[in-house]
């Protein structure tokens, strides 16, 4: 059972894990900057106030935080750290680093200490150059889960079978095709045939 303390906790934890106060994490959310203060967590009569689901889910796309990591803040278990492999974003499209399902392979990977995420298959890569602002920008880092189930509006990771690995949001899936919208208007939208896909793995968690 969830309680009043621990949701608020997890809002602190995420705020903190961004560098942020939670007011500059509600800002960033297109919130008014007093959403999660102290003063709102109570009434005037004492009783418990909740944060809406709408500003959870408008936190948690703000900062590419997947559902899963948020309530591993609630429980406390975001504490606990692993080692994740990691890669630079342009290694990611050559061969040796990945299996046939996206799963990262082979002895070449670094690796960072990260809070510990649901799929044991996770790993980090870091963006290069500017093709990716404003949400991404050079030397952030990105958590990928191979294994997360992908849903329309979430950011992906997609490799290509010509090897082009890209950083877009889902936009539309059928049977034959994937629509991606692009993160930076200034680069096209892509319509990718599902026989081109190699694989495509959901955004878990951004450094920004």
């Amino acid at each position: 059972m969830l309680t009043h303390a621990q949701i608020w906790r997890a809002v602190d934890r995420l705020a903190e894990r961004h560098g942020m106060s939670v007011s500059a994490l509600a800002k960033r959310a297109g919130l008014d900057a007093t959403t999660f203060n102290r003063s709102k967590r109570e009434a005037a009569d004492g009783r418990a106030r909740w944060p809406s689901t709408e500003s959870i889910a408008k936190i948690l796309a703000a900062t590419g935080t997947g559902l899963d990591d948020f309530m591993a803040m609630v429980d406390g278990t975001s504490g606990a750290r692993r080692a994740i492999p990691l890669i630079g974003f342009a290694q990611a499209g050559a061969g040796g680093y990945f299996d046939d399902a996206g799963f990262p392979v082979g002895g070449a990977w670094d690796e960072i200490a990260f809070p510990a995420v649901g799929d044991e298959h996770a790993y980090a890569l870091e963006i290069s150059g500017d093709s990716m602002l404003p949400l991404y920008r050079d030397g952030d880092l990105v958590v990928v889960s191979p294994a997360a189930p992908v849903r329309r509006g979430d950011r992906v990771i997609v490799k290509t079978r010509e090897g082009e690995v890209l950083a877009k949001e889902l936009k539309r899936r059928t049977a034959r095709t994937v629509e991606l919208r692009s993160l930076n208007p200034e680069h096209p939208d892509r319509l990718l045939q599902e026989g081109e896909i190699a694989w495509i793995a959901r955004v878990l968690w951004a450094s920004q």
